[in-house]
């Protein structure tokens, strides 16, 4: 599998089939990562890490703190594209990292992202 990167006007393809994104909440300056999965049925979030709690930062059901992250598995269904809106509120980028490395997206405003499998 392939996750196709929309942004800018541009795409870029990536041949992982796992990746992770992480961010730093606007307000309270927390940091928030997830692994997802590319799979035939979409995009799927496998595990979620928050580094504290706070305003819209709750860890999730079955939560257990572990190095100082709150680690649990969402259970959610695929998604056929993730959206990353970029508000420019944030401190920093959305980072998305994967063997091969990472890659920032979202720095400014308006710079948002669409997080997609590729299609055959």
């Amino acid at each position: 599998m392939s996750l196709c990167v929309i942004a800018g006007g541009k795409v870029l393809t990536l041949a992982v089939s796992l990746f992770s994104l992480s961010w730093t909440h606007s307000v309270q300056k927390t940091e928030w990562r997830e692994d997802w999965a590319v799979t035939p049925a979409g995009l799927e979030l496998r595990k979620a890490y928050v580094k504290g709690s706070g305003a819209g930062m709750e860890p999730g059901d079955g939560a257990v703190l572990k190095d100082g992250w709150w680690q649990w598995t969402p259970h959610v269904p695929a998604l056929p594209t993730l959206r990353l809106a970029a508000s420019g509120m944030t401190p920093d980028a959305w980072t998305l990292c994967h063997a091969g490395g990472c890659v920032e997206l979202g720095a400014k405003a308006g710079e948002d992202a669409v997080l997609r499998p590729c299609g055959e």
